[in-house]
Parts: C-alpha cells; sequence; structure tokens
C-alpha cells in the first residue's frame, strides 16, 4: 500500500510525462519486460536526477520491483562498481568514468547521453583562464582515479597544454574546507561539482572559470551518460528499452518542473539542500540526450584519456564494443516534443 500523498505525485509525474511526449499506449502495445525487478543505485549525487525521478515511471513500464542499491563512498567510483559487477542494472555516471572501465574490459554497456554540465571551475582573481592555473595551487575533495573532479580538470589542463602532474599543485579537502580556502585566497582554484557550484556562487566565492554547461569543448558533450550491466541488456533488451525511456522521460520532467525534482531530492535524502537542488535542475541542460550524439561523447572523452595517457583503448574499440544506441534511436523517434 502506497500512501495517499505518495499516489499523488506519482499521478503528477504521470501527467507532466504524458504533457511532454510519453505515451502510455505505444508502452502498453510492447512486449512486458522480461524481469520485473530493475536495480539502481542510490547516492548523494544531485546530478544524476532523473534516474530517482523516474522511480514512477519505471513501475508504470512494468518495473514491480524498483530498488535503489545503497553504496557509500565516491558516488562515481560507487556506480561503476555496481553496474560491472551486476549489483546494479543501469545508471547514469560520468561518462569518462565508464570508459575508463570499459578501458579494463568491464561488461558495461553505455545507452545514452543525458546532460552536460555538471562541473564549474572557480578561481580567485590570480586564475582567469584554465592556463593561468600553471604554478597555482588547485584544492579537490580527492585526487587520482576515483575522483571525477580530477579527472575531468586534468583533461581540461591537458586539451590547453599543460601538464597536470607537473603544472599544478594539488591538494586535497573536503568542500567546506575548500571553500573556505578558496574564499581566503589561500588555493588558487577549486572545481565544482552538481550542487557545489550552485553553493559557492549563492555565497559570491570566487569566480567562474569555466562552465562546462555553457562553455566549449566541454558543453557540446554529455557530461553523463546512461549505462547498463552487458549480460542484463543481452537477456532482458525489452526491460532496458523500458528502463532507459523511464529515465530519459524524467530527465524531461527535471527540465520542465525543477520545483518539483528537487523536491524529490531532498524528500529522499539525496541532496543537501533544497535551493541548490532546485538551481541544478534549472541550470543543467536535462534535454539534451534529445540532441546531442552519445557516440560523439564517448569518440571526445576516450580521445582526451587516451592523450592523457588514462586509457590504451582506441575510441573505435570503445564504440564497437562497448555502446548500444539501437534503443536510444527507437526512443528519440518515439518520443518526439
Amino acid at each position: 500500500m502506497i500512501s495517499r500523498r505518495r499516489f499523488a505525485k506519482g499521478m503528477a509525474l504521470t501527467t507532466t510525462a504524458a504533457a511532454l511526449g510519453w505515451r502510455p499506449e505505444l508502452v502498453a502495445a510492447e512486449p512486458p519486460p522480461e524481469t520485473t525487478r530493475i536495480r539502481l543505485v542510490k547516492t548523494r549525487a544531485t546530478c544524476i536526477a532523473p534516474q530517482f525521478v523516474a522511480e514512477e515511471l519505471l513501475q508504470l513500464e512494468g518495473f514491480t520491483d524498483v530498488q535503489y542499491v545503497r553504496r557509500e563512498g565516491s558516488p562515481v567510483i560507487e556506480i561503476r562498481k555496481a553496474i560491472a559487477s551486476g549489483e546494479a542494472d543501469i545508471n547514469m555516471n560520468y561518462a569518462a568514468l565508464y570508459i575508463m572501465g570499459l578501458d579494463q574490459a568491464e561488461p558495461v554497456v553505455i545507452l545514452a547521453g543525458v546532460h552536460s554540465g555538471c562541473f564549474e571551475l572557480f578561481g580567485t582573481e590570480r586564475v582567469r583562464a584554465i592556463r593561468d592555473l600553471k604554478g597555482k595551487t588547485v584544492a579537490l575533495a580527492g585526487l587520482g582515479t576515483g575522483s571525477t573532479q580530477h579527472i575531468f580538470l586534468a583533461l581540461m589542463l591537458a586539451y590547453v597544454g599543460l601538464d597536470p602532474a607537473k603544472d599544478v599543485r594539488w591538494v586535497t579537502h573536503p568542500f567546506a574546507e575548500s571553500m573556505q580556502l578558496l574564499a581566503e585566497g589561500k588555493v588558487d582554484a577549486f572545481l565544482g561539482f552538481a550542487p557545489e557550484p550552485q553553493i559557492l556562487r549563492a555565497r559570491k566565492i570566487g569566480h567562474v572559470v569555466v562552465n562546462s554547461a555553457v562553455d566549449r569543448p566541454w558543453s557540446r558533450y554529455f557530461c553523463c551518460v546512461i549505462g547498463a550491466n552487458r549480460e542484463f541488456v543481452r537477456r532482458y533488451p525489452v526491460a532496458t528499452k523500458r528502463a532507459l525511456r523511464a529515465i530519459l522521460k524524467a530527465a524531461d520532467v527535471c527540465a520542465a518542473e525543477p520545483e518539483r525534482a528537487a523536491r524529490w531530492l531532498v524528500d529522499r535524502d539525496l541532496t543537501p539542500t533544497y535551493e541548490a537542488a532546485l538551481q541544478t535542475m534549472r541550470e543543467l541542460p536535462y534535454r539534451k540526450w534529445r540532441e546531442f550524439d552519445p557516440e560523439d561523447t564517448v569518440r571526445f572523452y576516450a580521445l582526451r584519456l587516451h592523450e592523457a595517457g588514462m586509457i590504451k583503448a582506441s575510441p573505435q574499440r570503445i564504440i564497437a564494443q562497448s555502446t548500444d544506441w539501437r534503443f536510444l534511436n527507437e526512443l528519440k523517434k518515439e518520443l518526439k516534443g
């Protein structure tokens, strides 16, 4: 039994999804999912809101057992581990992290892109462009292949000709400490991951040097993509398409009704504050899944990672062996709008 309040929220979500192009008659005409269980990862990562907002839509797609597997630690690393191990079936994650796993032959398939814009680089007055980071101190929450911020900023540095290992002094601090150090000018820059940029801008700490939602080339490629366990896709193609449709429609809901999406995250303890969550929902381009080509994103990040020495596989090999666009291509035709 579900509460009346939750039932009302679910009905409102369904109405919004239908207005945005979700067609129940098409869903009903398809074969039912081969499995009624779907598992995703529950982490405190605001940018992947669509997969949480999709809960009721997943139920409408025929999944009577929707599970969110709780994982502690670095969200992007835990997501990658859960999908590769089969503990979870499908999940949004940072594109570069999935690609780094694919380079190590992890059994994951990339199915679609969702949005760009998770990252923003903040600096003091001493930093006006990425090249200004040479010889400067940058604060991050973590370093190495387990840190999304470190990977992304390393790729940006390499893209403009700087050596991430030699040209920048890295220091690690929790977000609250990094924010204070940036405000005091004791570090020169900080790369934030949603909702951190929203908090920094609200407190007027530092200034934005690069916003990956609007600054090229980063704004032209997906930041978050949807990946699934390879065996799940092979065994359950109908379930894969239905789960993908629910998440992509939920992305449309995040774009159309950011207030509802932000409240959804706060009610489920997936984000620290409503204000930061709302600003994230309003700023991230959640409808880009209809416009960008996810293969371009895989190729772009694979090239950047290869140039930085972070992977060995070629973009062509990763695209050929670990992507599957057939479900997305079908859904783009079905969900026009």
